[in-house]
């Protein structure tokens, strides 16, 4: 009898999703449908991996939309995009039944909205005055910067491999910036007499850093937030910064619909990448610790490169390619750090990498 049962439990277990959905759902109701479907998709190896690798896809189909589309505002640009993480975030949450704006947690829902909001809109104004891969980098060292906001707000340890990391991370950022006081005289951009393009190009990266440094709070705070199923997170940031991004383009006069063709279908397409990489980002940090998902993440300043040269025709100069290898190189450092501290301590390959736990 206990072998037939055991041959039982195998076979429920070795059921189509289908199948097991609906099996769970005649006997329990939705909530053990719901409870069945996220054992299924917790089973998948290294799930919190791929999710991020498939945000960093979407997410710079968006960043390449923002080059594409010159005649509309990057804060309204960003509009569009948050409308794409609000609209199909409704029905999930409606559908879950839950609370949109849960006690405990609404100031830190709105404080997450607001620092993603004004990470984008920064983020957005500098890939529309920098090279797409260039400020794709300097995005992309986020992880690096965490840790100082980590330290401050989870009074997390941030020892002398962190210093050495973003000390390396900001040259990376120097020189990908080329500031005119240290590389005026190179001939790294064009210049014209008046050095538009030279300042644009500068402040774009400032603009980058700041929107990295906002963005490195969002990934302290979404880890506050690791109890909430993402299409909360995910409504309440969509509504927010649709507010915020309206009255900010507003503000500006700016307020405007693309022109009619392709530029208003890339605006859809916008909505939607940007739908698809949030919604995987958030459940990748959910189902994965930070370090993996910053090495996972590493492919975005990848597709960055490949569509700079595909799309835009842009050969990356060397002196950006130099500032690349060493923001990456921090990242991946940040990324294997974390995943060696979850060794066991006596772990061989552990106690080889001691210097990277100083």
């Amino acid at each position: 009898m206990m072998a037939q049962r055991l041959r039982h439990t195998e076979m429920m277990e070795l059921e189509s999703p289908s199948e097991s959905e609906a099996r769970s759902g005649l006997e329990n109701g939705p909530a053990a449908t719901s409870r069945a479907s996220h054992r299924l998709i917790s089973s998948i190896p290294h799930l919190g991996i791929i999710m991020a690798i498939a945000s960093s896809f979407f997410f710079s189909l968006s960043s390449l939309i923002v080059k594409l589309v010159p005649d509309v505002h990057p804060v309204a640009l960003a509009t569009y995009r948050f409308a794409g993480i609000l609209l199909p975030s409704i029905p999930i949450v409606i559908r879950r039944s839950e609370d949109p704006f849960p006690k405990g947690k609404r100031w830190l829902l709105l404080l997450r909205a607001f620092l993603g909001t004004t990470s984008l809109m920064s983020q957005f104004y500098a890939l529309r005055h920098m090279p797409l891969a260039d400020a794709s980098v300097i995005i992309f060292s986020v992880p690096v910067f965490v840790a100082i906001f980590a330290r401050i707000f989870l009074k997390e340890e941030c020892g002398l491999f962190h210093v050495a990391n973003i000390i390396l991370t900001l040259c990376g950022c120097i020189l990908i910036a080329r500031p005119p006081f240290l590389f005026a005289s190179m001939d790294a951009l064009p210049l014209p007499e008046d050095g538009s393009v030279y300042d644009n190009a500068f402040w774009g990266a400032v603009a980058a850093l700041c929107g990295t440094l906002f963005a490195a709070n969002v990934y302290v705070v979404i880890r506050s937030l690791k109890g909430l199923h993402f299409s909360v997170i995910m409504s309440s940031f969509g509504a927010f910064a649709i507010l915020q991004t309206f009255m900010t383009t507003w503000a500006l006069n700016e307020l405007c619909l693309p022109a009619c063709g392709h530029d208003r279908y890339l605006m859809v397409l916008l909505a939607v990448f940007s739908f698809a990489g949030q919604i995987l980002l958030t459940m990748a940090l959910q189902h994965e610790q930070a370090g993996p998902v910053a090495i996972a993440r590493s492919a975005d300043v990848v597709f960055a490169f490949i569509w700079q040269v595909i799309f835009l025709n842009e050969i990356p100069g060397w002196i950006s390619l130099i500032g690349a290898l060493l923001v990456t190189t921090s990242v991946l450092l940040t990324g294997v750090r974390k995943w060696v501290e979850g060794l066991d301590s006596h772990d061989p390959l552990r106690q080889r990498l001691w210097f990277l736990q100083r």
